[in-house]
């Protein structure tokens, strides 16, 4: 069985300020693939600290470690200066990352998001890689993630952001992924459901979960109340994307028709 660790990089999370969902999903997308998580640290953002985590990964023989967070243009963005530091390489400006972070920040100027797309020092930055790097693009932000593979390991670095970590296992990673545990694919969806009693909305998603037993239907509920909308995640792994998808789409198709049958309305999150 291929064994992940995960390093959550962010003094934010440690301060409370941020709570971690990345290791939460990246479990699920371990697990999808019939991998097996079996360590997750939260350290600051200080190189040592990071550079320690990974060493100690690296010890353990991880097939694969997933760094989060600390990609960014900021001074504290440090992950990949510990991911340089832990695997002894220096850090290089990588030219398909350059090239990546130009035009993100072009099409984001473009689109009048941004003043310039001029590259400043903070922007290069995002450019320099461990030595021996890999880009690996992100379809949602401008900070691209990066592949080292390194003692028998791969070291993903992946941006924070959730949206932006979603985006790159769905998609542009999805090759390493197949390479490390076979083929196979995982994907999560997740609707926003008008109810606000979870003990009602309980019963009808073990309905819909006993017609579709390869969807993982999970609730999740923070209060009482008659405004309250509860969250409810839909997960499935297969061997295709293909196969996922329709399988999710069923599934939703089936929960949110009851649902609606019941007076409870639905929408995607």
């Amino acid at each position: 069985m291929t064994n992940a660790e995960i390093i959550v990089v962010g003094n934010e999370v440690l301060l409370g300020l941020v709570q971690d969902t990345n290791s939460g999903y990246l479990c699920r997308a371990v697990r999808g693939r019939r991998g097996a998580v079996r360590h997750i640290a939260v350290v600051a953002d200080q190189i040592d600290a990071i550079a320690q985590e990974i060493r100690l990964s690296l010890s353990r023989n991880s097939d694969l470690i997933l760094t989060c967070g600390g990609l960014g243009p900021t001074e504290d963005d440090l992950t990949l200066a510990a991911v340089a530091k832990a695997c002894e390489r220096s850090l290089v400006l990588n030219p398909a990352a350059h090239e990546f972070v130009v035009r993100r920040y072009g099409e984001l100027a473009a689109q009048g998001h941004l003043a310039s797309a001029a590259m400043t020092d903070s922007r290069t930055k995002m450019a320099r890689l461990p030595d021996g790097a890999t880009m690996i693009e992100n379809p949602v932000g401008t900070a691209p993630a990066t592949l080292l593979k390194f003692s028998g390991s791969a070291i993903v670095s992946l941006p924070g952001v959730p949206a932006e970590l979603k985006g790159i296992v769905e998609g542009p990673l999805e090759g390493l992924l197949a390479e490390l545990f076979g083929s196979g694919a995982y994907l999560e969806r997740e609707l926003l459901v008008d109810c606000g009693d979870e003990s009602l909305l309980a019963p009808l998603l073990q309905e819909v979960t006993a017609i579709h037993p390869g969807v993982y239907i999970k609730s999740r509920a923070r209060s009482f109340g008659s405004d309250v909308k509860l969250r409810v995640t839909l997960a499935a792994s297969g061997a295709t994307t293909e196969e996922v998808e329709t399988r999710l789409g069923q599934a939703e198709n089936a929960l949110t028709s009851l649902l609606r049958s019941r007076g409870i309305q639905v929408a995607l999150s």
